[in-house]
């Protein structure tokens, strides 16, 4: 099975989902405690929420894999071969909530993270990658929306009370020009707060990949579940609630997608495209 769905698109945008992924493979999910299988910290249905993007041109990469089989967001050179510690390492052994998610002696060995690195993190990566610049020879600039959601308590008690949360590494993984830009399209959003802070670490994607002095730009953004969905089992997405949410992200999406064109390269692409 693939680790990852693939959607190309028409503009220099492409949209990453590296923790949407609920599926947990036999041999593993085998070794597993109860409440793992229900892999409550996954970025819920955002495939689901951001499913307009195609429409404005934007490309898709969303995993397939739970983010407890492999963390497609961490570096694997940084955790060694033991996949790290808790629930913030590459293959992590908790959850965000500090619950186990192995049986006793059922921990992934160095042996084991070795083998999901090359069957599950490694796809993924050359895929962003390739995609990546692909995009930019084509419009001489790259443009990754790095997406992410997080409950409102656990693992998202850094987003305070928060509903959009807007990171560039330090200011380094995008231009100010387009993450300002951006940060203005969420502060003018009614019903909702949002925070822009230049200074967050970002996670592996955002500080890898982003090369704004090579035209390559990421942004990382995540959104408090409890915006659109229930954040308990069995983890619903709320159409009630995503009615009101889905059009700011439409207005961030077409915001991105237009700053891109405003700074590719060969304005025949932006014709050919409408």
């Amino acid at each position: 099975m693939e680790s990852y769905r693939f959607q190309p698109g028409e503009t220099p945008v492409l949209i990453s989902l590296p923790h949407v992924g609920t599926d947990l493979p036999r041999e593993i999910a085998v070794g597993m405690t109860d409440w793992a299988h229900q892999v409550p910290d996954t970025d819920w249905h955002l495939d689901r929420l951001y499913n307009f993007a195609p429409a404005l041109g934007a490309g898709f990469l969303a995993a397939t894999q739970s983010r407890y089989v492999i963390d497609l967001n961490r570096d694997p050179s940084r955790n060694g071969l033991s996949g790290g510690r808790g629930f913030t390492g590459l293959c992590p052994i908790g959850t965000a909530d500090d619950l186990p998610l192995y049986l006793d002696g059922c921990q992934p060995d160095a042996v084991e993270v070795r083998r999901r690195i090359a069957t599950y993190w490694q796809p993924y990566h050359r895929q962003l990658q390739a995609e990546l610049a692909a995009l930019k020879d084509r419009f001489g600039i790259a443009v990754l929306l790095d997406a992410h959601s997080a409950r409102a308590s656990g693992d998202a008690r850094r987003l305070g009370r928060n509903d959009f949360s807007l990171a560039t590494v330090d200011d380094t993984s995008a231009s100010p020009h387009l993450s300002r830009r951006l940060s203005n399209v969420l502060a003018c959003t009614d019903n909702f707060t949002s925070l822009f802070d230049p200074r967050s670490a970002g996670g592996y994607i955002a500080r890898h990949y982003g090369r704004p002095e090579d035209n390559i730009h990421v942004i990382q953004l995540e959104i408090n579940q409890g915006t659109y969905m229930d954040e308990t089992p069995p983890f619903r997405y709320r159409s009630d609630l995503a009615a009101s949410v889905r059009p700011v992200l439409e207005r961030f999406v077409s915001a991105l997608v237009e700053w891109s064109w405003e700074h590719a390269e060969g304005r025949r692409q932006r014709v050919a495209y409408y």
